[in-house]
């Protein structure tokens, strides 16, 4: 019973970490019509600059703040030089020129740090564990994971259904002619989405950091995941990005954890282990194509953020 805690948390702290990643990903994928593939190389330099910043100042949470902060403003960059010049073309120009971004900063990456991984490690104040149930230990920085996470998806309700910005966001996403013609500057609303979106990537990645090594292409697979949360939860809603992750961080996870047991009975060890990972993987993507069987628009629509 405790591990099955343990995993079902592990599972809640993966899929909340997703959601950032894909909320990201939804923002811009519903508001703009953008395919951005190189949405995880900003979850990357999101990580790189976190143990970059915490080495410079010796400090975890001001090196994560400064990171924020930076990946946000490279997410704005990116935005204003290279992202405007495929708005209203075909999604085919999106895919190709958003893979040369990702080239472009595996490159850069490489030439600033070189290609050797970095590590974040971790104050000893989230290194530790804590007792939430008798008897069940968990890790400090995993809770810490999800409380922020469940912190920030509140914050993104907020903003989208409560605040003048998410009005213009809402509207841009169902008309943006209309909304351009009452004179909103279109321009620089894409430029602060594509930013927030960046900033939730880059915060994605340095809260893996300390789980994961930091290293060159570390978003690009992560960044399948975030595509298939998107479409099981809707293109341009929040609220489905957060639900489906759930869901993907829980059929992940477990699978994970207690498929090998399971395949042990019919297989053999080596078999089962080998076989158990696939499954887990196999079991999202047919979730996704249920979903796109019964809702092909998604758990949620995008007007239903």
């Amino acid at each position: 019973m405790t591990l099955f805690i343990e995993q079902c948390l592990n599972g809640l702290q993966f899929g909340l970490l997703l959601f950032l990643l894909a909320a990201g990903l939804t923002l811009v994928f519903g508001i703009m019509d953008l395919v951005n593939l190189a949405h995880g190389s900003l979850y990357m330099i999101g990580a790189y600059f976190a143990a970059t910043f915490a080495a410079w100042t010796g400090s975890f949470v001001l090196g994560a703040v400064l990171a924020l902060g930076a990946t946000l403003m490279v997410g704005m960059a990116v935005e204003v030089i290279a992202m405007r010049r495929l708005y209203g073309r075909d999604h085919l120009d999106h895919v190709l020129g958003t893979f040369g971004l990702i080239l472009f900063f595996d490159e850069s990456v490489r030439l600033i740090w070189g290609p050797e991984g970095l590590s974040l490690p971790l104050p000893s104040w989230l290194n530790r564990s804590v007792q939430i149930l008798p008897g069940v230990n968990y890790s400090a920085y995993r809770l810490a994971i999800i409380v922020v996470t469940l912190t920030v998806a509140a914050f993104l309700y907020v903003l989208v259904m409560r605040t003048r910005i998410g009005m213009l966001i809402r509207a841009g996403a169902s008309n943006r002619e209309m909304v351009g013609a009452l004179g909103v500057n279109i321009k620089l609303l894409y430029t602060l989405v594509f930013g927030l979106g960046a900033a939730l990537a880059g915060l994605a990645g340095l809260m893996q950091a300390p789980i994961l090594t930091v290293q060159i292409g570390m978003g690009e697979n992560i960044l399948i995941l975030a595509f298939v949360i998107t479409v099981i939860g809707g293109i341009g809603s929040i609220r489905g990005a957060l639900v489906a992750a759930i869901f993907v961080g829980f059929i992940d996870t477990l699978g994970r954890a207690f498929f090998p047991d399971l395949l042990r009975m019919v297989l053999s060890p080596a078999a089962a282990s080998t076989a158990a990972p696939a499954l887990s993987s196999m079991m999202i993507y047919l979730l996704m194509a249920i979903v796109l069987v019964v809702k092909p628009e998604g758990l949620f629509s995008a007007g239903n953020k």
